[in-house]
């Protein structure tokens, strides 16, 4: 068999699962996180960093949605932006007041301030620089290549559900209403992965697309990384942006 032959589907999702291991939930700043070890100071690190990132993601889709001809990939698309702004329902469907307004609520419960978190004082130039970049790259590439880039959704659930089920044991000082955000993305995740891989499957038909495929979910999860990196560094390191009285050693 040719090493050219493309992927089946099955094979071609198995690869895609395969980058699991590089999902930021192995970082050791997530490590110590889902240890219980953080202190107050670095969890409100995260969560106002991490909010930048839940503004930018209605965004990004939009910009996929700008560049998609397809009515029927628009009208399945648009349910993503609904679900982070928020909406005041229609039809059978509720209300619903979106992720970015659960997030808000989760900064309140680890006790920021809503003006903290849209104020974005505590955004480190690295994580705005490589969400900078994901947001840019969705703007720019074929809206196919961006909405596959969204497939680190494969590996979300588990995240989610690790913080409800052991966060209020190693952190009892968050507010209840902070688990808002993850248990609403717990339902919504699944669907949006289902719909992300039949875009994968339909657009990348050969080897060497599938294979490209790979690199861009590469990219995505460069982002989530990048983003640990700088925050291990700020708040764990005590080596935030511009500090410059470290002594180097020789």
């Amino acid at each position: 068999m040719s090493e050219q032959t493309p992927w089946t589907h099955e094979e071609f999702e198995a690869q895609l699962r395969a980058k699991s291991d590089m999902y930021h939930f192995h970082h050791p700043f997530h490590q110590l996180m889902h240890a219980g070890k953080m202190t107050k100071e670095q969890v409100q690190g995260w969560v106002a960093n991490r909010f930048y990132y839940q503004t930018a993601i209605p965004i990004k889709d939009a910009a996929i949605m700008s560049n998609c001809t397809d009515r029927e990939v628009r009208k399945h698309w648009v349910q993503r932006i609904l679900d982070h702004d928020g909406h005041d329902g229609h039809g059978d469907e509720p209300a619903d007041v979106g992720g970015i307004e659960a997030w808000l609520q989760l900064g309140e419960a680890v006790g920021l301030t809503r003006e903290e978190l849209w104020s974005e004082e505590h955004v480190l130039p690295a994580v705005r620089f490589a969400i900078d970049a994901y947001i840019n790259f969705a703007k720019q590439r074929p809206w196919q290549e961006a909405a596959s880039s969204s497939l680190t959704e494969l590996f979300a659930p588990t995240i989610h559900k690790h913080r409800i089920d052991h966060w209020p044991e190693h952190y009892p000082w968050i507010e209840p209403q902070g688990y808002n955000y993850f248990k609403k993305r717990l339902h919504e995740a699944p669907r949006d992965v289902m719909n992300g891989l039949q875009i994968t499957m339909d657009y990348y038909t050969t080897r060497p697309e599938q294979e490209r495929m790979l690199g861009i979910l590469q990219f995505k999860l460069d982002v989530l990384w990048t983003m640990c990196d700088a925050m291990w560094m700020a708040y764990v390191e005590k080596r935030p942006p511009y500090r410059t009285d470290l002594e180097v050693e020789k």
